[in-house]
């Protein structure tokens, strides 16, 4: 109860401001469950999990009675969403895995999946905006949905193995980097822009390992995606 009591109340102060303990703590292990995904290692899942249930108390200030009190729903509800949308991608990974150290085989999106995402994208961004603004969600309720969404389709990118999730999550840090510091969430707001750099660089780096796989592929096949098939991890 003593170490629960001081992960609520736990405070850093910067100049008249304050960061609270548990939004640094929570970004980290988002961080590291980021880090995680980039090397495709299973423990990226569950160690994301733990930053989504500490974020969560985070942004839901009013309800929580902490020193913010400021809602950001769909922040909120997007830790909610991750945990569910994590325990999916850790079933997927863990079937794909095979004899691998990777549990994934990272591949680009088709035609058809890519508008899909950008549909859902845009229109569930339009549908969540009057229903966070309802809630009383912080504004510009808008910029709360995009990140919802965002987040979402990210999340089922990377438990699908897309190369492009990492390219939503920068699309996500671009309009929540602006949002999070108007809000005074200055650790998370800190927290997206080296996100933004990172999810870049995960972008390469998947896109790197895809290409070298469908050489790999080519040289012992014939054909380009035989072992590229989602969820087949090439032996």
């Amino acid at each position: 109860m003593d170490v629960l009591r001081w992960l609520f109340d736990a405070q850093l102060q910067v100049g008249d401001g304050f960061i609270l303990w548990r939004e640094v703590l929570g970004n980290v292990f988002g961080l590291l469950s980021a880090l995680g995904g980039m090397r495709r290692k299973i423990w990226a899942w569950p160690v994301g999990i733990i930053g989504n249930l500490i974020l969560l108390t985070v942004f839901l200030g009013a309800v929580f009675d902490t020193p913010n009190p400021v809602n950001l729903l769909g922040q909120a509800g997007r830790q909610v969403m991750f945990v569910a949308v994590s325990v999916y991608g850790w079933v997927q990974w863990r079937r794909s895995r095979g004899n691998s150290q990777a549990a994934v085989t990272p591949r680009w999106a088709t035609g058809k999946e890519r508008i899909l995402l950008i549909v859902a994208l845009v229109f569930g961004t339009a549908l969540l905006t009057p229903v966070f603004r309802a809630l009383g969600s912080y504004e510009p309720v808008w910029a709360d949905a995009w990140i919802f969404m965002g987040s979402l389709l990210a999340t089922y990118g990377m438990a699908k193995g897309w190369v492009e999730f990492w390219l939503i999550w920068v699309a996500v840090d671009l309009v929540g980097v602006p949002l999070l510091f108007s809000a005074g969430y200055y650790a998370s707001g800190l927290m997206y822009v080296f996100y933004g750099a990172f999810t870049l660089a995960g972008f390469f780096v998947w896109w790197r390992v895809n290409s070298n796989q469908r050489k790999r592929a080519i040289v012992e096949t014939g054909f380009p995606d035989l072992h590229l098939k989602m969820g087949d991890v090439p032996k």
